[in-house]
């Protein structure tokens, strides 16, 4: 997909103000990973993407917290280890190593995203970047602009059943989840979409 000129045109006046961090946020299965695919694509090495995702606390650990039948829900990240990070690539003096989140193994791989201090605009995109709670209050302060990615729900959920079908779950456990856990985190979010600096529909 290319990016709406409108987009593109803003994501440029950011990276042409030196570091700066976009944050896009939405619903899961709402299409933030492909916006900010999209944002990268059409500015090249002027843009880097972090996913909130990175910051899934292990399987093992949820395990043991008994989280692990909602994965997902703000209380399985490390919000304040996202909040620091968020910190570092907002400075921009440093090249930071941020994590990201490997569905195939449903854990997260440290270190596997370089953040240059040439770099002007992060990207960063996940559900809960808007919540104001939950360790995540921070998040919205270190951000110089926001976008919401509001998706029609049928079509999302639609989305996201493929999503964890393609990731190994039956066709019945990827409905369960999605209109389980997964939906009672869009529904969280969704009350978030009125702090954003912008609504994004795609088409």
């Amino acid at each position: 997909m290319s990016l709406d000129p409108s987009l593109e045109a803003r994501a440029l006046a950011l990276a042409a103000r030196g570091r700066t961090v976009l944050g896009i946020a939405g619903a899961p299965g709402a299409g933030k990973s492909t916006l900010a695919a999209d944002v990268v694509a059409a500015l090249g090495d002027r843009a880097v993407v972090v996913p909130m995702d990175g910051f899934h606390l292990a399987q093992t650990e949820l395990e043991r917290l008994g989280r692990a039948d909602r994965k997902g829900a703000p209380d399985t990240f490390d919000a304040a280890g996202f909040v620091a990070l968020l910190g570092r690539l907002r400075a921009g003096r440093e090249t930071v190593y941020a994590p990201e989140y490997r569905r195939d193994l449903r854990n997260a791989v440290a270190g596997a995203i370089a953040v240059g201090p040439e770099v002007p605009l992060v990207v960063v995109e996940g559900n809960y970047l808007l919540l104001d709670g939950a360790g995540f209050a921070p998040v919205a302060g270190l951000l110089d602009e926001a976008w919401f990615v509001a998706l029609d729900d049928a079509v999302r959920l639609e989305r996201l059943v493929a999503r964890h079908v393609a990731f190994g779950k039956s066709p019945e456990a990827a409905h369960a989840w999605s209109h389980g856990p997964d939906e009672r985190n869009a529904t969280l979010v969704a009350a978030t979409a009125a702090r954003a600096d912008l609504v994004v529909r795609p088409g």
